[in-house]
């Protein structure tokens, strides 16, 4: 096996949110906020995403579970980790959680520990925009990669200009933002170099400048209205994104 280094991410946060929504978004509703995933076995010792095993069941209070196999993981990690403790707060009404990220990485362990950070932001805050606004909503998840001229090292300003977001324009702004076939009303929730949220009445919208860490620029969608098309979606954008870097 590889040599490597651990490394640990850990945040916390509280949200507008029951336990119970957080515990749900963390084992049944990954693909609101992140990606669509295999579900928990609900037991400890029990099956988890990845390959991994269920470490710690205690819903809605704590969720642990740990791949130690790197067949699971991305290629430079040999161990992963995902620690969840969630407490209540203002009689239930609200959350407060605490979620560590652990494991071991296996090559530039610099660069791997600043994307894995970078990430976990945004998917966090993607997380309390899905509990804040569209919790226990059925959902259509939609993800693809650019082309490979979308690694660029300005791919990703290209795509916010196409958006037609102006280069200052930060989060809270409400902008007409061109997607495909249609101009969105949309409100700017993150915005960082690295990454674009887009929130409207009905969709996240997720845009990462992967191009910084070595991989294509990508788009996922998490769509809350009813009768959406992936596939249709998938289609659109991915014509999208061969134009824009073409």
């Amino acid at each position: 096996m590889a040599a490597g280094k651990e490394f640990e991410i850990a945040r916390e946060f509280e949200v507008d949110a029951s336990p119970a929504e957080v515990w749900d978004a963390f084992t049944t509703g990954t693909a609101c906020w992140l990606w669509p995933m295999v579900e928990h076995e609900p037991r400890e010792g029990g099956a988890a995403p990845c390959g991994g095993v269920v470490t710690h069941w205690e819903p809605p209070h704590r969720l642990t579970d740990r791949v130690d196999d790197p067949a699971g993981l991305p290629r430079g990690q040999i161990r992963n980790a995902l620690d969840r403790v969630i407490e209540p707060r203002d009689g239930g009404r609200r959350s407060w959680v605490r979620y560590l990220h652990s494991g071991v990485f296996t090559g530039d362990w610099g660069s791997q520990y600043d994307g894995a950070a970078k990430h976990t932001d945004f998917y966090l805050h993607t997380l309390r925009q899905y509990l804040t606004y569209f919790a226990g909503l059925p959902v259509t998840f939609t993800s693809l990669d650019g082309p490979a001229p979308a690694m660029a090292p300005e791919a990703f300003t290209k795509l916010g200009r196409r958006l037609g977001l102006p280069d200052d324009a930060s989060e809270g702004a409400r902008m007409r933002v061109d997607a495909p076939g249609a101009l969105l009303d949309a409100m700017i929730d993150f915005r960082t170099r690295h990454f674009i949220g887009l929130r409207t009445d009905t969709a996240l919208y997720r845009f990462f400048g992967r191009n910084h860490f070595g991989a294509p620029v990508a788009v996922s969608i998490h769509d809350f209205a009813p009768h959406a098309d992936a596939k249709g979606t998938e289609l659109a954008w991915r014509d999208w994104l061969l134009r824009l870097y073409a």
